[in-house]
């Protein structure tokens, strides 16, 4: 079996100048926790997930860093303030942009479930030949049809 028939056509993406707070709306509506992050004619520049938003606005504890005579003091940020600061920043300042992995449509299905497994990732982009997004695959989407499957055969 293809990836071809297993993944999500309909992709929700991100632009990279889009702000964390509109990805984070994306998420909220669109009920996903991840999407591709693609320029306009849908080149794809980055991945972000739900995780990188929470690492990114997690609050920053009071430290103190001694560099042999030279010291710097960070100061306390709660979340509140974190977020303030945080939620204007385009988003593909936390945005995963290097080594991204991607599958083809035309790769098994085997592969695709051997990188889902392998990096414990949730979702992989689809591109074509050109590095265009053309799908989008989860972990979800294949378990729900290895799922469909197994109940076609009983």
């Amino acid at each position: 079996m293809k990836v071809r028939e297993f993944m999500i056509t309909n992709v929700i993406k991100a632009h990279p100048k889009d702000s964390i707070r509109e990805v984070m709306t994306m998420f909220v509506e669109k009920k996903v926790g991840g999407l591709p992050i693609c320029e306009t004619d849908g080149t794809l520049v980055g991945m972000v997930s739900d995780g990188d938003i929470l690492r990114s606005i997690k609050p920053i504890e009071q430290r103190v860093y001694d560099f042999v005579f030279y010291m710097e003091y960070l100061g306390e940020e709660n979340l509140q303030s974190r977020l303030k600061d945080l939620t204007e920043k385009e988003i593909i300042k936390i945005a995963k942009t290097k080594g991204l992995i991607t599958v083809s449509p035309d790769d098994e299905i085997e592969h695709a479930v051997t990188l889902l497994s392998k990096h414990h990732f949730k979702k992989l982009p689809v591109v074509n030949q050109n590095n265009r997004v053309v799908g989008v695959i989860s972990r979800g989407d294949v378990i729900r049809k290895i799922q469909k499957s197994i109940l076609n055969e009983l």
